[in-house]
């Protein structure tokens, strides 16, 4: 069973990403970023967001340095 604090809040997940949480609830709503909604909040596993943030890594296409 998962700890209570591996989840985040939609704060906690801005603050982390250095975002406004409106960008994050736009992310969670459109399910860009995993989440799922407890009440009326939003909770995010920090073992998902961790997997997020590593797709997003992989996908960045490099730099390619013409000269």
């Amino acid at each position: 069973m998962s700890n209570l604090a591996d989840f985040l809040t939609v704060a906690e997940v801005a603050l982390l990403l250095r975002l406004h949480p409106t960008t994050i609830y736009r992310w969670v709503k459109r399910g860009e970023l995993p989440g799922f909604k407890v009440g009326d909040n939003w909770r995010i596993s920090s073992k998902a967001l961790d997997l997020w943030i590593l797709e997003r890594c992989r996908d960045q296409s490099p730099i390619s340095k013409s000269a």
